[in-house]
């Protein structure tokens, strides 16, 4: 419990899927947890699991598409916990399908809630972690941007992409602060994933065989502890680079 004492972590899409098995994990190490989203009530139920096992964690209501409703969360966590030391870009309405299916209005909505709302928090929660002397970034990326086939996932694949360019350059840039940048792309059960699985069967199994380890990922436990981890003085000298946490599924070289 005690690895992550007196941190504090933002986690955004904290309420549910990868989001919520991060938070948790995180909790477990004795960070102290903002919860944003959409749902606070899903939010608070979040806070209620980590307060359970004696981990402090509160829900604030965000809409990572709205630059004011980051500035106003981030805000909201400084001044009830004190800074930032953590952040997590989870967050992510996904545009998939053929290109000629995606619209200009999904493909929006990617960028908004994806690189955009990555580049916004980032930027805002840069003076609260560099005043602290330094903290640890990650934002999500997918492995659809290294897929040999790229059919229904060119949109998805370009919205993730940039995230990880964002990531690079923050990197870079923010090492002289003490700021650590990584960019990670799970596989991971999340309720879409889960129901696609269920209602794919047959497509379901041939993707599980393009996976070393034959199964896709725990939200909590492969997902959440490897962050958890990640975050320790253990990894002081890694920043910069692309973690796969998927079974051994991609090649990000």
């Amino acid at each position: 419990m005690a690895a992550l004492s007196g941190k504090v972590a933002i986690v955004t899409g904290a309420g549910q899927g990868v989001g919520r098995g991060i938070a948790l994990a995180l909790a477990k190490r004795g960070a102290t947890l903002a919860l944003l989203g959409r749902t606070k009530a899903k939010l608070d139920s979040v806070a209620t699991e980590i307060a359970a096992f004696g981990g402090t964690a509160q829900g604030f209501a965000c809409d990572v598409k709205d630059a004011a409703s980051i500035g106003d969360a981030v805000a909201g966590v400084t001044s009830a916990f004190g800074g930032v030391d953590i952040l997590v870009n989870n967050a992510q309405e996904v545009p998939l399908g053929p290109l000629m299916a995606v619209s200009d209005a999904a493909f929006e909505a990617g960028f908004d809630s994806g690189p955009l709302a990555t580049f916004r928090f980032m930027k805002a929660c840069h003076p609260h972690m560099k005043r602290r002397g330094g903290g640890v970034i990650f934002n999500l990326a997918s492995s659809a941007a290294v897929r040999w086939d790229m059919a229904n996932y060119g949109a998805y694949a370009a919205v993730k992409q940039a995230i990880r360019s964002l990531s690079r350059a923050a990197a870079a840039e923010w090492g002289v602060d003490g700021i650590r940048v990584l960019t990670i792309a799970p596989h991971a059960k999340s309720p879409g994933l889960v129901q696609w699985i269920e209602n794919n069967p047959a497509e379901a199994e041939a993707f599980f065989r393009t996976i070393p380890l034959r199964r896709v990922g725990e939200c909590e436990e492969d997902i959440g502890e490897a962050v958890a981890g990640l975050c320790g003085p253990e990894f002081a000298y890694l920043t910069g680079a692309t973690i796969p946490l998927d079974g051994g599924q991609a090649n990000f070289d």
